[in-house]
């Protein structure tokens, strides 16, 4: 694959080193303010919730879809863009997922029910899934070697940032206006972002002619779905009984995704495979795709555990909730930029396994919650949680993408969305089942409800301790790939 397409090939010619530079930079700058943009909206929806089941009369097993669905269709999604990605060229691509998006928040502020809003809210995770793997594609194609962490640092922000203090802005945002207003204030976001990019994006990729196979889509989407769907309700169900077993639908994702699987092994021998597994067979990409796996697993559940003790336990409002994990979020943000430039200078050992320390010396300090721990301690917790996932995260996704050929950069971009969607349905499913079969379990022993509830989540917060001490271990073989010459990269320690 080469940066430039031929119908841009000429313009790309005339231009100077630094025009050229200007452009890479313009083009990557929008995508990273519509990434966050889109990005934010998978986390805003769980502060609202409560208010939205009193305004839209629905229980909280059926509010929860509105999280669900969004989770379900990006998981969808998403292993389908790497072929949209080779298909179609940057500008085009850009367009279908701000288009999309833009539409599904514009449904949503004006769903006149609960059943528009989740159509709404599906539409808008359809150009979310699209939007994240075009981004990374895209560096990876513009950027070289020698400077790529400082540009992942700034992608890490979108990945882990617009998660991190979606639930603050939505707490802001409820504390004084409806619901409706979570969409009504980022449509024009979008629509300006859409517009922007309309004028200013251009093509800097070049398109291949590749084919769609039917039979992968579906299976793709029947398996990938339901993975997502089973451990989505897998945790629901622990907190009310569900109409179908989440064990069925987790039992069917995981025999189709190993019928996709398959799928993918024979269409590769033509090159025809909707998603690319051939990105498996490098070591430095499994691994480093595995930690992000783990990460997010952690990060998810803890941003679901955190705000159920503050609010539940120790009787924090939804306002005060958002603003004590603001901190984590804004710390995240200011330090990708930072940890990009280390990575480029010193590669990733330096960043990695400090922050694979930091993220499981968080989670085991979150396990001797009491029911009256202090905020502050909390507090201090989130924040060594959020730098570690800050050292982790930038180098992870530099080195997981640098380790593969330009060929497969749109495969692994997918390869890491899916990977990243399905283990944060996985953490949200064990950090909710094992808190409430915990509390469950004294509350009927005859455990104050509150003592009963902390043991609980001090239980949950526990099996991520565990599930860090993994990462923990890979973290020391994260190695810096080589560039495409076979070269180690610019950094030059490693």
């Amino acid at each position: 694959m080469t940066v430039d397409s031929p119908a841009v090939a000429t313009e790309t010619d005339a231009l100077l080193p630094h025009e050229r530079a200007a452009r890479n930079r313009l083009v990557i700058g929008l995508l990273l303010v519509s990434a966050f943009v889109v990005i934010l909206n998978e986390t805003i929806m769980g502060v609202a919730l409560p208010r939205m089941m009193v305004s839209l009369d629905i229980t909280a097993s059926t509010a929860q879809w509105l999280t669900t669905a969004f989770m379900l269709t990006m998981a969808v999604v998403i292993p389908i863009t790497g072929l949209l990605l080779q298909r179609l060229n940057t500008r085009p691509v850009f367009m279908l997922a701000m288009s999309l998006f833009s539409a599904g928040t514009l449904i949503s502020a004006l769903a006149p029910g609960f059943g528009v809003l989740v159509v709404g809210r599906i539409v808008q995770a359809s150009g979310t899934a699209i939007m994240m793997p075009l981004l990374m594609t895209t560096v990876m194609n513009l950027v070289p070697p020698e400077s790529r962490g400082r540009t992942m640092g700034n992608i890490s922000i979108v990945i882990s940032v617009a998660p991190a203090i979606g639930p603050t802005i939505s707490g802001l945002i409820l504390s004084v206006l409806d619901w409706r207003w979570l969409f009504i204030l980022v449509l024009p976001i979008a629509l300006a972002a859409l517009a922007l990019g309309a004028k200013r994006i251009v093509n800097v990729t070049t398109p291949s002619t590749a084919r769609i196979d039917a039979l992968s889509v579906l299976l793709s989407a029947v398996g990938f779905g339901g993975l997502v769907y089973g451990l989505s309700e897998f945790g629901e169900s622990a907190l009310h009984p569900t109409a179908v077993p989440p064990v069925i639908p987790l039992v069917v994702g995981v025999v189709v995704v190993g019928l996709f699987v398959w799928r993918q092994l024979v269409l590769q021998r033509e090159n025809r495979a909707l998603l690319d597994l051939r990105t498996l067979t490098n070591p430095t990409f499994t691994i480093a795709t595995v930690m992000m796996a783990i990460l997010m697993m952690a990060m998810f559940g803890a941003f679901i555990l955190l705000p159920i003790y503050l609010q539940n336990v120790l009787g924090l409002s939804t306002l005060q909730t958002g603003l004590l994990l603001l901190p984590g979020g804004l710390i995240m943000g200011l330090c990708a930029p930072t940890v990009g430039s280390l990575f480029d200078r010193h590669g990733p050992a330096r960043l990695v396994i400090p922050g694979a320390f930091l993220v499981a010396a968080a989670l085991w300090g979150l396990t001797l919650v009491q029911p009256h721990t202090s905020v502050w301690l909390l507090l201090a917790a989130h924040l060594v949680l959020s730098v570690g996932l800050a050292l982790m995260f930038t180098p992870l996704f530099t080195v997981s993408l640098g380790a593969l050929p330009p060929n497969l950069y749109s495969h692994g971009s997918a390869m890491i969305g899916a990977t990243q969607q399905v283990a944060g349905a996985a953490g949200t499913a064990l950090f909710v089942a094992v808190m409430t079969l915990q509390t469950a379990k004294l509350t009927a022993s005859g455990t104050d409800p509150g003592t009963a509830l902390t043991s609980g989540i001090a239980t949950a917060f526990l099996c991520g301790a565990v599930i860090s001490l993994a990462a923990v271990v890979a973290a020391f073989f994260v190695r810096l790939p080589k560039d495409a010459n076979g070269s180690a990269g610019a950094a030059a320690g490693h």
